[in-house]
């Protein structure tokens, strides 16, 4: 099927590209893509192509990279550029995913129907950079996805349409970054099919209750801190992988990358230890003191090593009831 719909898109990770590629494979015409220039990425640090860049790239699609879209601040000639190229570029409407760059209403303002995001949350609940992080991380029972009519806000525009997908108990970031990916490309697609039959999208203001934001992950939230409950760093180590992952730190010094683990009741043992204390090991896991409760790990990562089952990991790296795990400082 083809459409007359003409789409910009802009995006730059793996959750941009799903929506991408469905409005491509959907057939729309796609006359530009913008995404964030190369970043260095992986042990040599070699210049990477986003997600986005890659699709674009392998379906002969237009690609523009510009640093920034504003006209101030460090790069206002590539925004100027940047922004000539758009208002060259014939299109009807801008989606937009995940792209890291602020829009200024200069841009939301060229496409006459505007710019539609593609949001990662049951809008007004985790406005900003990561959404799925934050709702993982926050325990909360369902997410979705937002289409929402961009405005000058940050994340606050009013909302065009939105899907509801409960959260699992043993969901990650990555589990759930891919059905909310799927989610988004197959709500974006309807809305745009929409748009072309009858000319406008009915939206809905946001509710001025109940709104959050997601702050980006920053690296030092990595530290698992066992004085919180056991319930608490579960979902925290369930919210940071794939990144940064979650960071038990030995006496000594290493740093172990915890990638799953699971509440449970502390024995004796587990409630008169200090927290961070390591009170049982087996094949089936290394149970540690917490706050509350106690918490067990069962998939572990040494320094350079690979993510390996508890099993496997005791083989090199043996750990022992009464070891303990340092608590991190206060930031």
């Amino acid at each position: 099927m083809t459409h007359t719909l003409r789409v910009v898109f802009a995006g730059t990770p793996e959750f941009a590209a799903a929506a991408l590629a469905a409005i491509h494979q959907a057939g729309f015409p796609v006359p530009l893509v913008l995404t964030q220039p190369d970043r260095p990425a992986g042990r040599g640090m070699k210049l990477q192509a986003s997600a986005v860049k890659r699709y674009a790239l392998e379906h002969g699609l237009c690609v523009a990279q510009p640093p920034s879209l504003r006209r101030t601040g460090k790069f206002p000639a590539e925004a100027a550029q940047a922004i000539d190229q758009l208002r060259a570029t014939p299109h009807d409407v801008m989606v937009v995913a995940a792209y890291g760059l602020l829009l200024p209403p200069e841009v939301l303002d060229i496409a006459p129907h505007g710019c539609i995001n593609i949001h990662a949350s049951l809008l007004p609940r985790w406005r900003g950079a990561a959404p799925i992080h934050r709702a993982l991380e926050a325990g909360d029972a369902q997410t979705g996805i937002t289409l929402m009519q961009m405005d000058a806000g940050l994340d606050t525009g009013a909302m065009i349409e939105v899907a509801r997908t409960p959260i699992d108990a043993h969901d990650t970031t990555a589990t759930l970054h891919d059905k909310l990916a799927s989610q988004g490309a197959r709500l974006i697609v309807e809305a745009l099919t929409v748009l072309e039959r009858t000319g406008s999208l009915p939206a809905t203001p946001q509710p001025a209750e109940g709104a959050t934001y997601a702050e980006k992950i920053a690296k030092h939230e990595a530290a698992l801190d066992w004085r919180r409950s056991a319930v608490a760093l579960a979902r925290q180590v369930r919210a940071f992988d794939p990144f940064p992952g979650g960071v038990a730190t030995l006496e000594d010094g290493t740093a172990l990358k915890v990638w799953s683990a699971e509440p449970v009741e502390a024995a004796n043992e587990a409630a008169r230890a200090e927290p961070g204390t390591i009170v049982h090991v087996s094949p089936e896991g290394v149970v540690v003191a917490c706050g509350e409760g106690a918490l067990r790990l069962t998939q572990l990562q040494k320094p350079g090593g690979k993510r390996l089952p508890v099993r496997e990991f005791l083989a090199g790296a043996p750990l022992a009831p009464g070891q303990r795990l340092r608590l991190p400082e206060a930031v």
